[in-house]
């Protein structure tokens, strides 16, 4: 199967051998004939799936069909609603990329920065807005935005929207949209208040499911660094000081926990910047954008802030701390060997991680090789018999990787996991809602143009 065998324009078929793509995706090459066809269609893929591309695509081409309708001013006939400002960048990236040899305007609203060019942007005209959904209302709420000639509307990361607390303000933006219109929702996962919003607002939708990846990319050498979580910064430095890794995205699992691994680094003078949602919209973008282009080796992010960070060469990735929820192991690791390129994943696992270890080995169907070779290694028999595994909200409350004194122990020899779950901290809270700084809450507009990592792919 080729781009070609999908029906699609001159224009767009010559933007994509610009870019080098010639094959699509499994979800690319379900999902673009059901949209060409005007029909609703419910997505159930992960971010790294191409499902930007799977509903991109499409749109410029029907929009590009339908422009000779268009007399003067442009309105706004596509809104992409997406919960994060580096993922509204990306699909505004691949909008411009696809659409360079059509006639489209596209504009992308977030959080940081004054609304006056994103204003003027509007005034003058756009077909495509990409937007988080607190500026998108600020603005509505101002006159600013006018949703009335909405013909596409696309739902990205509907459960991301969920944890983070925007699903009332995405109901808000629903309800201003034109009841005659194609409708795509992309999720995930499909929790109850998920699947009760889908049924609201498709009709009669096409259902194309991406098979989440229970087993890991073949392409992507895994390891597994038993440590105590004292000497973790110290294992990160040792294994960052190896020159041929040219770039690492650094997962932990706290906010401040991430700002402390960057100082270490700084420190030790290995180039560092942290992305997270207290960091303001200038920092999070300078940090992304020094690490695309190679002036930082590393990028320190937690889950929800790396949510729509697309390095297309990332040599490595590095879980500083073990993700409670196995599945978002392989949605991590799976930021590298993209593209058909290697890629390594290391993961550092300490005394109270090994039942969140057990989970993602069972899920992935074989345990992650285990790494000895390292000033820091210990054996899971090294680790105190005693060990009690505290509740995951006691545990997750911890700064990750700089705790002293903290109690430690072994948990049984399956490390099997105990009862009960929790949160996030710094992430989550309460009923899962996000407390992250202004994550999509004040507006900010940029111009196209994607940025490639330069970096090599040596094998650590």
């Amino acid at each position: 199967m080729s781009f070609e065998n999908l029906h699609l324009i001159e224009p767009i078929l010559r933007a994509l051998k610009t870019t080098g793509y010639t094959t699509p995706t499994p979800i690319q090459e379900q999902a673009i004939p059901i949209i060409l066809k005007h029909k609703d269609l419910l997505g159930c893929a992960q971010t790294g799936t191409g499902k930007t591309a799977a509903f991109a695509i499409p749109i410029l081409q029907l929009l590009n069909s339908g422009m000779h309708n268009d007399k003067g001013h442009r309105n706004i006939k596509a809104l992409v609603l997406t919960p994060t400002r580096e993922l509204a960048i990306q699909i505004q990236e691949s909008f411009s990329t696809y659409g360079k040899f059509v006639d489209s305007r596209n504009l992308v609203i977030f959080g940081g920065v004054s609304q006056h060019s994103q204003v003027i942007a509007l005034r003058n005209g756009i077909d495509i807005l990409i937007a988080t959904p607190g500026r998108l209302l600020d603005l509505m709420q101002q006159r600013h935005v006018n949703l009335q000639h909405i013909e596409f509307f696309v739902l990205d990361e509907a459960d991301r929207m969920l944890d983070m607390g925007f699903l009332q303000d995405v109901k808000r933006v629903i309800a201003k949209l034109p009841h005659k219109r194609q409708t795509l929702f992309f999720s995930a996962t499909m929790p109850p208040e998920i699947q009760k919003l889908a049924d609201t607002i498709l009709v009669k939708p096409e259902k194309v499911e991406v098979t989440p990846q229970s087993t890991t990319v073949e392409a992507i050498t895994q390891g597994l660094y038993y440590v105590e979580r004292e000497q973790k910064k110290n294992l990160l430095i040792h294994i960052l000081k190896d020159e041929t890794i040219k770039s690492a995205l650094v997962f932990t699992r706290t906010k401040h926990g991430a700002d402390k691994i960057v100082k270490e680094l700084i420190r030790v003078h290995i180039h560092a910047e942290a992305i997270h949602g207290n960091k303001s919209q200038n920092n999070r973008q300078r940090a992304l954008t020094n690490f695309k282009t190679g002036k930082i080796k590393v990028l320190i992010a937690t889950d929800i802030a790396a949510r729509g960070i697309d390095v297309d060469e990332l040599s490595h990735v590095i879980n500083f701390d073990m993700p409670n929820v196995a599945e978002t192991y392989v949605h991590r690791i799976g930021r590298t060997g993209r593209a058909g390129l290697s890629g390594v994943a290391l993961s550092f696992c300490d005394s109270e991680e090994l039942g969140e270890l057990k989970d993602i080995n069972k899920l992935i169907g074989k345990p992650i090789p285990v790494i000895t070779d390292h000033p820091y290694a210990i054996s899971v028999d090294d680790m105190p018999l005693n060990f009690v595994r505290k509740p995951s909200a006691q545990r997750r409350n911890s700064n990750s990787g700089f705790r002293s004194g903290a109690s430690r122990g072994r948990s049984n020899s399956s490390g099997g996991r105990s009862s009960g779950s929790g949160t996030r901290s710094g992430e989550r809270s309460g009923s899962g809602h996000s407390h992250t700084s202004g994550e999509g809450r004040s507006g900010s507009s940029t111009s196209s143009g994607s940025n490639h990592s330069s970096s090599g792919r040596k094998r650590w």
